[in-house]
This record gives structure tokens, sequence and C-alpha cells, in this order.
């Protein structure tokens, strides 16, 4: 697929390559220097970084304002908007502010339940969902025009994301259905859930693969290494649409308290390597939470750096 924006990401999967990206959560309160920190951590290890918008429904500091820090130090960011939190007024207006500093990655979320986070008692807004937020970024992009008809003189060049998740049942025929919906809508690449689940991934792709899906979108693989056997069990038990089968458990809890950590990374990165050979992978997205010290040495490991150049 011919790149259609100036996204970095883009490029490099359109080159061929493995795309690499990562994340980072923005603080609970306005010290930027937050988001400095963990962008400096990964800068060099991956093509773009995305900034979570209120993860788990809790206040943050902007998605918006962490993508313009991370672009001001030279790292390519991916906006995250829930559709949650803004109507169709907010959510427009808002892609054409990371528009105008030249951010050109975008995943379009539904974005968790206000009941889940901080602020419960909430209204909540839903004015579109991930499906139609999706097609407004492709309406605004390739036709320069609002959802109200109006034609813009300058468009938002964005490079159009959106998760999924082939663990949230009932059955993974449904969910490479549900992924065909979103490249109608006009995604062009694909985050998914955390994957431990290797047979049920792998059975997802294949669908993917024999659906054509794979020939329309970029998927990168959602990669989530384990710290301990504390953080597994947790989120085999306390976690909604992840599937952690219990040999993961096992083997985790299975080396002692100090080694937990390594067993983990030595995991996520043997995980990486099997999933190279899954026919439509076309890169990686590390979700090292709270723990993005690590990311350097995953991508290392896995044989993914250095990361190609464009020139």
């Amino acid at each position: 697929m011919e790149p259609k924006t100036p996204s970095k990401l883009e490029k490099i999967m359109a080159a061929g390559h493995f795309g690499v990206t990562s994340e980072v959560g923005p603080p609970r309160g306005c010290d930027g220097a937050e988001i400095e920190h963990k962008g400096h951590l990964i800068k060099d290890y991956v093509d773009a970084v995305n900034v979570t918008d209120n993860q788990t429904s809790v206040v943050r500091l902007c998605s918006l304002a962490s993508c313009i820090r991370l672009k001001q130090m030279g790292i390519e960011p991916i906006l995250q908007m829930t559709t949650r939190d803004r109507n169709r007024i907010a959510m427009q207006s808002d892609i054409l502010g990371a528009a105008s500093f030249g951010i050109h990655n975008m995943l379009c979320l539904t974005g968790d339940h206000q009941t889940f986070g901080d602020h419960p008692m909430s209204a909540n807004v839903f004015d579109l969902d991930s499906v139609q937020l999706i097609q407004t970024v492709k309406l605004m992009r390739d036709e320069g025009k609002l959802l109200s008809g109006f034609e813009m003189k300058v468009r938002p060049q964005i490079f159009i994301g959106a998760a999924e998740n082939p663990f949230a049942g009932p059955n993974v025929e449904l969910r490479a259905l549900r992924l065909g919906k979103k490249i109608a809508a006009g995604v062009e690449f694909i985050q998914t859930q955390c994957i431990y689940n290797m047979a049920t991934f792998k059975e997802f792709m294949k669908q993917a693969v024999d659906r054509g899906l794979t020939e329309k979108v970029a998927i990168l693989a959602g990669i989530t290494p384990m710290k301990n056997v504390g953080m597994a069990r947790y989120m085999q038990k306390r976690v909604p649409g992840i599937d952690v089968p219990e040999e993961i458990v096992k083997r985790i809890g299975g080396v002692p308290k100090d080694k937990q950590a390594e067993e983990g990374l030595a995991l996520a990165i043997e995980q990486i390597q099997e999933l190279k050979e899954v026919p439509g992978i076309r890169g990686f997205h590390i979700m090292a939470i709270e723990w993005e010290e690590q990311v350097p040495g995953i991508v290392e490991r896995a044989g993914l750096y250095p990361r190609p150049s464009l020139n």
C-alpha cells in the first residue's frame, strides 16, 4: 500500500518493514516533564508513540497536549481519541488542532464507560462511535469536508488507526467481521489488545487473511510484558477482554520472585519472534504499562532495532 500521509509509521510499513509503536500514559496532573521523561526512554526504539486519552475513564493530562509535547521533542505521536467525552463538534475541532501541529497519526476509540473511572457520575457523550469517528477522519482527510458539509481549504493528513480485541467474545469470527467493518469505514492500521492466548490470536489472523482484510489494513500485534505473577493473575481474573491462559500464570509464577520480571520480558520477546512468522502481521505495539524503561531492551532483543531509516 502506498502511503497517503506524511506519517513515518505509515511509510515504514509501506516499505515492507515491521512497524513498532509503544505508548505513554499522561500523568494525573499537569507536569509535562513526565511525558518528556517517558518519551526520552523510548524515542529511538519505536516509530511512533501512542498517547492515551483519559484511559480507564480517569482524568489525566490531555492526549492532544501530550502529543504536541512529544512532537516538539522530535517524536512521532499517535493521538488517541475516545468518543466518550466529546461530541462531533469537539472531536472535529481537536482533529484540526492536532493537524495544525503536524500530528499525522490517530487512533479512533469508543473508550471505557465513565462508571469505571474516577468520575462515575459524569455524563457521557458517545455522540459517535469508533467506526463513525473513523469515517469522520477519512471524510476530513480525503474530501476536505466536515460532517456539516463545510469544505476546508487545508485538509488534515492523518494515518487512520483503531484498536481491535480478538479475545472479546463471543467468537473469533465475529471479531474478524468487526474488523472488516472498521476497514470499510476507512481504518488503515490496527493495534490489537495485548496477546497471551496465541491459539486464539492465530485463528483471528487466519480469519483476517482468508477474508482479505490484511491486504487492506496493517495489523500491529499488542505485546504487554508481565512484571510478576501478581500482574498475570490480575490480568487473568480482573481485566475484561484479556485472555491469559493458566500456563502463562504458571510460567511467571514458576520462577523466584526476583526472576519473574525477567521471565515476563523473555515471554514478551518470544511472543514477538513467534508472531513475526504469522501471516498478516505488519508490526508490534509494545504496551509496557508504567514500565517504559524496558521497551528498548524488548525491541533490541526481538531483533527490531535499529529502526529503519526513511532517508
